[in-house]
């Protein structure tokens, strides 16, 4: 894409998914002040792009990585004449609670990260918005960035039992059903562990997520 670009432009993601996503060129003002009941995850492609949040002026760039927490008001702009181009994924507050499994909701000073752990965990979820999922890639990725996020944000991990059992009951049955479309509910239901205690059990036991396991 030229930077030179002068049409605004918005795109939605339009497959079936647990978040909302969107991308989106401005070549000057972008939104005015509003805010979300979400979390409201980013990165920059191109450009500068400008905010106010938490009474300060805050720049976007290439590299980083943006967290806006839930009901934090926040407007939008270029930072320079060329425009800003970047992609957003809007994450429920509840989602990343079940994943914590109970710990404070993550939080990062100035809506802005460059932390290199957390802008690798969240591009899975900021692919472009043409793109799909395969079946468990979300439910990975959001794991990764809900750990990371909260890693980034200083909280301490703590140690939590797991079920080497379950974990094993899922594994076959990816083996067993390696041709099939599945889905976290069901390795939930074959475990009998919830999806994201599943997902603590499988990095734990076999050092890697479930859709990748062999």
């Amino acid at each position: 894409m030229s930077q030179q670009q002068s049409a605004d432009w918005v795109r939605l993601a339009q497959s079936p998914s647990r978040t909302e996503r969107i991308e989106a060129f401005f070549g000057g003002h972008g939104y005015e002040p509003h805010r979300h009941d979400t979390y409201a995850i980013g990165q920059t492609i191109a450009g500068v792009q400008s905010f106010h949040y938490r009474g300060g002026l805050q720049h976007s760039l290439p590299g980083g990585t943006m967290v806006l927490h839930p009901d934090e008001i926040h407007d939008g702009e270029a930072g320079t004449e060329a425009g800003f181009h970047y992609r957003m994924v809007y994450i429920e507050p509840a989602l990343i609670q079940k994943i914590l499994g109970g710990r404070p909701l993550p939080f990062i000073p100035d809506g802005l990260s460059a932390d290199p752990r957390l802008r690798r965990a969240a591009q899975p979820l900021l692919k472009a918005v043409t793109d799909t999922f395969e079946p468990l890639e979300e439910e990975d990725a959001l794991y990764d960035l809900a750990q990371t996020l909260a890693v980034v944000g200083g909280q301490r991990s703590r140690r939590q039992a797991f079920d080497y059992q379950a974990a094993e009951r899922a594994r076959e049955y990816i083996h067993a059903c390696f041709m099939q479309d599945m889905t976290l509910d069901t390795l939930s239901q074959v475990s009998g562990r919830d999806r994201w205690s599943l997902s603590r059990d499988f990095r734990t036991l076999y050092g890697t997520s479930r859709g990748a396991t062999s």
